[in-house]
């Protein structure tokens, strides 16, 4: 059944991520009226907001834009950072919510970068179980092992999980404070303020997926363990 799950959200996923991309191909040819390029938007959008540690660089690969807080650089990429089009904007801005947040101390932000080392570890547990029941662990443990394991498999899952509906609130957020921000300044007409609010949907649905999946699993191996318990 957990082979089914995951097989089904990463075909979900799979599309989703596909439309994303289209998406950005699309609105990445529709040129800004105001003829801003990215890194001309995040910078502006960094200082409009007083905030001036914060780099903004260019990174290399294809929607790899992010925002670093342990540097304060908002990392573009070239599509983005040299782009002056409607899907650059809502990109750039999109990443410079992000640094908006860090400088404001939005508190979603400060719980999922203080949960994230948690979650790595959490991911690593998980990732050796998995290979170590592939290989017939289990086995070698005994079957009386099981319910130990899978209570552990389920805290871990629960670590992860939380991070990814926290993660919900702050790209939403970051998202919100770009579209008010590009269309405050002007950086888009109205018509271009619904395509790069568009593009920004589509990330966001990138996540959504992602936590809905989590969350799935989470609760497949809940009742898997009530299930051992009841027996």
């Amino acid at each position: 059944m957990i082979f089914i799950i995951g097989i089904f959200f990463m075909i979900v996923s799979w599309l989703v991520s596909n439309k994303l991309k289209n998406k950005f191909k699309e609105y990445s040819q529709i040129r800004l009226y105001s003829n801003m390029s990215g890194k001309e938007i995040a910078e502006k959008m960094l200082i409009d907001h007083g905030i001036y540690d914060v780099k903004v660089i260019c990174v290399e690969g294809e929607l790899t834009d992010h925002y670093n807080p342990l540097d304060k650089t908002v990392n573009l990429s070239l599509d983005v950072y040299e782009s002056r089009s409607v899907a650059a904007a809502a990109v750039a801005s999109h990443e410079c919510g992000h640094a908006v947040q860090h400088a404001t101390a939005y508190s979603f932000l400060q719980i999922r970068s203080m949960m994230v080392p948690i979650q790595n570890v959490s991911a690593r547990i998980l990732n050796i179980i998995f290979f170590v029941t592939l290989f017939g662990g289990i086995a070698l443990t005994g079957m009386s092992s099981l319910p130990t394991i899978l209570l552990i498999v389920i805290g871990c899952h629960f670590i992860v999980t939380l991070v990814s509906l926290i993660t919900l609130p702050v790209e939403f957020d970051a998202s919100s404070r770009a579209l008010a921000w590009i269309n405050q300044k002007g950086i888009v007409t109205t018509q271009e303020h619904e395509i790069a609010k568009d593009a920004l949907k589509w990330a966001a649905m990138t996540y959504v997926v992602a936590a809905i999946a989590s969350l799935t699993t989470l609760i497949y191996y809940i009742l898997q363990y009530i299930g051992m318990k009841d027996e």
